[in-house]
């Protein structure tokens, strides 16, 4: 990564009189040199022989927006839809997922422990948060439960469009911590790197309407550690494969 251009001291200009006056002051409340000023430096761009293209080589869902059919919205009011009812929609609309010898098979046999609703007991589905996402006034739906067994999470994030339920965000990961910032949602994942964590932000994008992947970042999150001395091994183990949500 090319180091951040640097904002060049600004040099003002003084009267003589000024001059003097702040000489005769002496040390006291003076003027100092800060030192030499880094020179800003602008990106280098790297192999500019290379062919352009049209398309990317990976899909990796940039929009992905989904119309929830069967779940009504009454008055276009998201906050009267049941949020187990909308888990259970997408657990039944997708059995090669959850259904019997499954991957997320005990998310669905859970589902019969919601009876209370979301967030009660041993019912997978997590409270649900409402806030404003998409900016037009109205509450949307922050949406998360569990894929079980594992340490998944899913997060889903709806909204009404012309009286429909709409999908407009879902990941799945193991995740340390979700926010909701503005017009955005941030999932913190930890990393295979000890001392530090993945930081995605889905953000409101109005042309697109839906959350697009804004960052992806590798941030600290505690001090940093002394490295121990590594001890021979006749063999080394290869890397673990990234994640299968994206990375």
């Amino acid at each position: 990564m090319p180091p951040r251009p640097v904002r060049a001291a600004a040099t003002v200009a003084l009267p003589l009189a000024a001059l003097a006056a702040l000489t005769a002051c002496g040390d006291t409340g003076g003027l100092r040199g800060a030192g030499p000023t880094p020179t800003a430096m602008s990106p280098d761009k790297l192999w500019p022989g290379l062919p352009p293209v049209s398309s990317p080589a990976f899909v990796v869902g940039e929009v992905n927006t989904e119309v929830i059919k069967g779940i009504a919205v009454p008055g276009d009011n998201i906050r009267k839809v049941d949020p187990v009812a909308i888990v259970r929609k997408e657990i039944t609309s997708n059995p090669g997922d959850y259904g019997s010898g499954s991957p997320y098979h005990e998310t669905s046999r859970r589902m019969t422990d919601c009876d209370e609703g979301a967030g009660k007991g041993r019912c997978p589905v997590l409270q649900p948060y409402y806030r404003d996402l998409t900016g037009d006034g109205r509450d949307d739906l922050t949406l998360g439960f569990r894929q079980l067994p594992g340490k998944l999470t899913a997060v889903r994030v709806y909204t009404v469009d012309k009286h429909r339920l709409m999908q407009v965000m879902a990941w799945e990961d193991a995740m340390s911590g979700v926010e909701l910032a503005g017009r955005s949602v941030i999932i913190r994942s930890p990393s295979e790197v000890a001392g530090y964590e993945y930081r995605l932000q889905w953000t409101w994008d109005p042309q697109q309407k839906a959350m697009l992947l804004t960052h992806d970042e590798m941030l600290r999150t505690g001090p940093r550690k002394k490295t121990p001395t590594p001890t021979p091994s006749p063999s080394v183990s290869p890397s673990s494969s990234l994640s299968a949500s994206g990375r």
